[in-house]
């Protein structure tokens, strides 16, 4: 459904449209929580480009999707604490 969605609102708003974006940062959590490390990474990267250029880098939501690469990260074991 997610994937769905972005489409339609790849359409109506926009690639960097910032509900866009929403969208492809819940497909990140989405591929993170199946286990599809690699497309969350890119949905992530996405989503943080996108907010960072649109709502800048200390925004509420680019932070977010900084704390999802990181917890990312852990999960793939290239981060550690």
């Amino acid at each position: 459904m997610y994937e769905r969605a972005l489409e339609g609102y790849e359409k109506a708003l926009g690639p960097d449209h910032t509900s866009t974006l929403d969208i492809v940062n819940s497909l990140g959590l989405l591929y993170s929580d199946q286990g599809r490390l690699k497309e969350a990474e890119t949905m992530y990267q996405r989503a943080l480009s996108g907010y960072s250029a649109a709502l800048g880098s200390s925004h509420a939501k680019s932070l977010q999707v900084i704390k999802n690469i990181a917890s990312l990260q852990l999960a793939k074991g290239s981060l550690s604490l």
